[in-house]
């Protein structure tokens, strides 16, 4: 997987209380259009289509700390279109869907971009042991 880009808003957003990264669901956005550091709110990104898309909510393993290291880890997720194609996305952004606007988190670049047709998956692979995030 591509290296997780985190946005600027999101070290605020978490000194104050808008993310509880160990209980607030956490979703995936995909886009064709490059996500900007500065952006913050799911409103920022342009969006794709999702109708022939699966679920696009991540699953929590693990949130917590370690001798002041925090780190988050999540599921992998399998993307699959069905009933039509899905695309063209480029970038994976992690947003909070609990949280009111949809604050956003971090996002990968997959180099170029993805059309999946109907049947086809994408396995969004997530590092199991260093986690999507850490805060020290």
């Amino acid at each position: 997987m591509a290296v997780f880009n985190k946005f600027d808003s999101f070290v605020e957003a978490v000194a104050e209380k808008v993310h509880n990264l160990g209980s607030d669901q956490l979703t995936i956005a995909l886009t064709n259009t490059a996500p900007v550091a500065g952006n913050s709110l799911l409103a920022n990104i342009t969006e794709i289509t999702y109708t022939n898309l699966s679920t696009r909510n991540l699953s929590t393993t693990a949130s917590s700390q370690t001798s002041g290291l925090y780190k988050l880890v999540v599921s992998d997720i399998t993307l699959t279109s069905t009933g039509g194609s899905t695309g063209p996305f480029r970038y994976v952004v992690v947003y909070n869907s609990t949280a009111a606007g949809g604050p956003l988190v971090g996002f990968f670049d997959y180099g170029s971009s993805i059309t999946l047709l109907s049947g086809e998956s994408l396995t969004v692979d997530f590092d199991q042991v260093n986690g999507l995030l850490t805060i020290q």
